[in-house]
């Protein structure tokens, strides 16, 4: 029985979410290790990617409900409390999955893992829950404690973006980032249009639709990406609608020498490529690794005559380009990812206030650095995946305080977002469009 038990997705699970609690393991990259590993179904791949996910989803709302059941928490094995965590998601977010197929294999899994205590407690638990039912959240009278459990979210966070948008707007976000999160891809004009591609996966059985976003963008309704032919040839990128959109308010003409100063994995570099004919891209990448990233994705998309990727840090440009040598400049910056809850669940856990502020500096250090290296007249677009004002414009106005050879103007997108808005700046929730959190911000050099 101790073979088959270790093998399913269940009992992966509990491992897989014990690793990312323990050692801060990537959720995306130790699910596809285990699955690739496991040779597992695509049944059973499902599975373990819904519960995996699901817990770290809904982890803190998970924990809220565990509390009244636990005795000792703090003696409760991290592997145990992960095992009752993924069997309370079973019975509360999955409907096609019988109780008792729950119960029975989380009790095996306690006595393959533990001893005959373990066994007896977990099945002990169950049964209690199952018997006294759940405590309400409701009960929680303080309302922003209330939002954290409900959304699962640290109170931290519930309190900064009341504080930045109100509560109607922070509860909204909230409780938009734990649906699924959508497949969508871009289509790398360089070598097909959207009608092409669209008939291209239709052949793979894979059904696209127009975003509403971004002219680039299409979801993906049913069909797996990664695997088909059309993505493999280049003529799709796996992207997300928000990120397609600081290079789209670029407007990069064909002969421009463009600077993608935070470049990996080169997202963003193979679609400014996309727009060169007689123009160049150099994407920029503090890490070896990640500049060979760079290349083989432009390489696959078929724009690496357009691009050069450079191992460099973007604060030592000075090192590496002439003044005023570039036509226009990107900063997608480093920050706190904010607004990937929804795709990185995990992010929601591992940031503090605090790292909002080391971004911060680091942030307007590499705006400072890049913005000799911009001719007059020349775009310098700053963006981000976060949602917090300290990272995004906050950064932007102590960048244009030091640089009043610099202004901002009104970022545009191709579809008109937000076009009633007053900020000069583009700030994409997650509940806007269902899509990951972003913020844009456009710098024009007078002189």
């Amino acid at each position: 029985m101790t073979n088959k038990i270790n093998k399913t997705p269940r009992y992966l699970a509990v491992e897989l979410l014990e690793r990312v609690e323990k050692s801060g393991a990537y959720s995306n990259l130790a699910l596809n290790q285990a699955i690739t590993s496991n040779d597992l179904s695509k049944r059973d791949a499902h599975l373990l990617t819904n519960i995996v996910y699901g817990v770290i989803q809904h982890k803190l709302t998970l924990e809220y409900y565990l509390v009244p059941f636990i005795k000792n928490p703090q003696k409760l094995q991290n592997w145990v409390k992960q095992l009752l965590l993924t069997a309370l998601y079973q019975q509360l977010y999955l409907d096609n999955i019988p109780k008792r197929a729950v119960f029975n294999e989380t009790i095996e899994i306690a006595k393959v893992k533990g001893h005959a205590g373990i066994r007896k407690f977990v099945t002990g638990v169950l049964h209690a829950i199952d018997r006294k039912g759940l405590p309400k959240i409701e009960q929680i009278n303080d309302p922003l404690e209330r939002l954290s459990v409900k959304t699962s979210t640290p109170l931290w966070l519930v309190k900064q973006l009341v504080k930045e948008l109100g509560e109607k707007k922070a509860s909204s976000i909230l409780s938009s980032i734990n649906q699924a999160p959508k497949q969508t891809i871009r289509i790398n004009t360089k070598l097909e249009t959207k009608e092409q591609v669209i008939e291209s996966l239709a052949k793979e059985q894979i059904v696209a639709t127009p975003s509403l976003v971004t002219p680039l963008a299409l979801q993906i309704e049913s069909g797996f990406i990664p695997t088909s032919e059309t993505f493999k040839a280049g003529k799709v990128i796996v992207q997300d609608e928000s990120a397609m959109l600081a290079v789209e308010s670029m407007n990069v003409a064909p002969n421009d020498k463009v600077l993608d100063a935070c470049a990996a994995p080169g997202g963003k570099t193979t679609q400014i490529a996309a727009n060169l004919t007689d123009g160049m891209v150099y994407g920029l990448d503090i890490h070896k690794h990640k500049v060979k990233l760079i290349q083989e994705n432009a390489k696959r998309a078929q724009v690496q005559t357009q691009v050069q990727a450079k191992q460099l840090d973007a604060r030592k440009v000075s090192e590496v380009f002439e003044k005023e040598s570039f036509d226009k400049i990107l900063v997608d910056a480093p920050c706190s990812g904010i607004g990937l809850m929804r795709r990185k669940p995990e992010v929601k856990y591992e940031k503090q206030l605090a790292d909002s502020k080391n971004l911060h500096r680091i942030q307007v250090e590499i705006l400072n650095a890049v913005a000799p290296h911009l001719k007059v007249g020349g775009i310098l677009t700053y963006s981000t995946c976060t949602i917090l004002d300290e990272e995004n414009q906050q950064t932007v106005t102590e960048f244009l305080q030091q640089h009043p050879e610099f202004e901002q103007v009104k970022t545009q997108t191709a579809a008109n977002l937000k076009p009633e808005r007053k900020e000069l700046g583009l700030t994409i929730y997650p509940d806007d469009y269902l899509s990951d959190g972003f913020y844009i911000a456009t710098l024009v050099k007078k002189n």
